[in-house]
């Protein structure tokens, strides 16, 4: 079923001219093609970022071979190169899948996974360049039905008008359920709304944006988000699997042709994370929490191993060293593993008394370094973003790894928390460089130590998302704050891009107000956001003041507990109440933390 005529004017009129043309071509190790013929339907999954970038991503891995282990033909589709979409547009050929050169416009479903906002205005460029109507209210009866889900979907208003269907919550039960019910209306005598009303009102979890509408007052808050429909539900709530040991795991996972971001097998081991971090949406979204037994583990690595030829295996989850049984787990894959030559990555560890076992544990580990996210570095504001963690643990954990051949270290931390003070920015100059020194004092040389800063970004569903963010004057100082308190040359401190993450404040947290500017910068060439080199922060500041968009109203301004949020029609398992309560301990920590300069 492959578009043989599409494939040959790619192949000869657009590939010879491009960078990396094998991402392009699919046809990779463990890719499947089918005839559409025969199957149940036609899905294409979507990820709104490059090749490199989407085929690391475990989910789409997962579902892909769901989906067509389940009877459905399942393709793939990345976002392009700037260079790639220059020459479909020029040669006016539509985006396509990998594996069988359809263009978007001919699948039933086109899923996107969302998993950082920056990506957005990738989501418009493919399904500009793939045929398909950029706004859903402009889509006939039995167009392709483009839904979205992942952590980027957890505010889903500001995507609104592009997106017909939100899938919240799981993919793994909700994917094949949508692409179920949507194959079955397609040609009936019915409208696309009546369609999409049926669909939504079947279940909990899908939500439909053009049913509801935000109404605002004179100050621009919203004072509801009205049902437009009785037959859709008031409220979205997550799609959650209740036994994840039963969700089988791809064990042929495709082999990319070029090299990619990870390029190793990835085994998720647990969904969810026992700890309730404030600052954390993963967390939150992700529960409850639910693991696989070792053996299914073990035996889905071994099966994977076999499928492709990779010496590296990572185990995922939001925090590796929870998993319940973590010791007989890596016990166990290293017995198996070991004599193969495969080394086993953990690359979520919780610094607990359990850190101090894992380089024993992981003798083919030393060749990678040791990654830690302490967040920050003081007590009183651990307890403030509710993360207990033990420097005495750390340092312990990272002597016994240098002791056994470790040499580097990177370290996770954050900055422009709420109530942050200079002490907080100290503490992880203090603390990099405390390291550093514990290697020389084990091995006598000092340990290589990155603190990599993120700029924080107060998420939709976690207890800040009514805080604001700090302005862009305030990450400026304490980036440079940072790097002139270092005194060690075994430490580096890096920062992320400030004008990146000032955009993601008001994507993450923008409303369907936002919309006209997601689209009008991408109209005026944004691309590939998330990639420095096409990154073009001026254009987008330059569209929002054009487009009379005031961009600290929805990142950085302070919101009242009781403010209605463009994302609470979309609930989470605690509620809103949850989070509430924990916003209100965390400023009365701040008020305590403030007290005691």
């Amino acid at each position: 079923m492959i578009n043989e005529e599409l494939r040959d004017a790619v192949v000869t009129r657009v590939l010879p001219g491009v960078r990396t043309p094998a991402q392009y071509t699919g046809g990779e190790l463990n890719s499947v093609v089918t005839d559409h013929r025969t199957t149940r339907g036609k899905v294409c999954l979507a990820f709104p970022d490059t090749y490199g970038l989407g085929m690391s991503h475990h989910g789409l891995q997962v579902l892909y071979s769901l989906m067509n282990a389940e009877g459905w033909s399942c393709e793939r589709v990345f976002t392009p190169l700037p260079d790639f979409e220059a020459a479909l547009r020029r040669e006016q050929l539509p985006l396509y899948s990998l594996e069988t050169f359809t263009p978007l416009r001919e699948f039933d479903v086109l899923g996107f996974s969302l998993q950082y906002e920056i990506c957005y205005a990738n989501l418009l460029t493919m399904l500009d360049l793939g045929g398909i109507a950029l706004h859903a209210e402009d889509r006939g009866p039995d167009d392709t039905l483009v839904i979205a889900g992942g952590p980027g979907a957890q505010n889903p208003e500001l995507l609104a008008p592009y997106v017909d269907l939100f899938v919240i919550g799981d993919g793994e039960p909700s994917l094949p359920e949508v692409c179920r019910m949507w194959t079955e209306l397609r040609g009936r005598a019915l409208s696309r709304e009546e369609k999409l009303a049926r669909l939504a009102g079947a279940v909990d979890w899908a939500y439909v944006p053009r049913f509801y509408e935000p109404l605002y007052n004179e100050a621009g808050d919203i004072i509801e988000i009205r049902r437009l429909r009785d037959d859709v539900p008031e409220s979205i709530r997550p799609c959650t699997i209740r036994d994840l040991d039963s969700i089988p795991l791809p064990t042929r996972p495709i082999v990319p042709f070029v090299e990619t971001a990870h390029d190793r097998i990835a085994i998720e081991i647990m969904r969810g994370c026992p700890w309730l971090c404030r600052f954390c949406q993963s967390t939150v979204i992700k529960r409850p929490l639910r693991h696989r037994t070792v053996e299914t583990i073990v035996q889905a690595a071994l099966e994977s191993y076999k499928a492709t030829g990779y010496d590296e295996i990572s185990l995922l989850s939001l925090s590796t060293s929870d998993y319940p049984d973590f010791e007989a787990l890596v016990t166990r894959m290293s017995e198996v593993f070991s004599p193969l030559g495969v080394k086993i990555s953990l690359p979520s560890l919780r610094i607990t008394e359990t850190l101090k076992k894992i380089p024993a544990l992981l003798a083919e580990g030393r060749r990678s370094g040791l990654t830690l996210a302490p967040e920050v570095a003081r007590d009183d504001m651990r307890d403030q973003i509710r993360k207990p963690i033990d420097n005495k643990d750390l340092y312990e954990g990272c002597a016994e790894a240098f002791r056994r051949g470790w040499r580097k270290v990177k370290l996770y931390f954050m900055c422009g928390l709420p109530g942050e003070r200079q002490v907080d920015l100290d503490g992880i100059v203090e603390m990099a460089e405390t390291i550093a020194r514990i290697g020389k004092e084990t091995t006598g040389r000092y340990a290589e130590v990155t603190a990599s800063v993120s700029n924080f970004v107060p998420k939709p569903h976690t207890a800040y998302q009514w805080n604001g963010m700090k302005p862009r004057a305030y990450f400026q100082w304490a980036h440079k704050y940072l790097r002139s308190r270092v005194k060690l040359r075994a430490v580096t401190v890096k920062c992320h891009d400030i004008e990146r993450s000032m955009l993601e404040g008001v994507l993450t947290r923008g409303d369907r107000r936002v919309s006209a500017v997601l689209e009008e910068a991408w109209r005026r060439g944004a691309r590939l956001d998330a990639w420095s080199e096409h990154f073009n922060p001026n254009l987008w500041w330059e569209t929002f003041a054009d487009l009379g968009v005031d961009v600290p109203f929805f990142s950085q301004r302070e919101r009242p507990v009781d403010e209605i949020l463009p994302w609470d029609h979309i609930r989470i398992r605690f509620g809103r109440e949850f989070l509430a309560k924990e916003q209100n301990r965390a400023s009365v920590l701040l008020e305590a933390m403030a007290g005691a300069k």
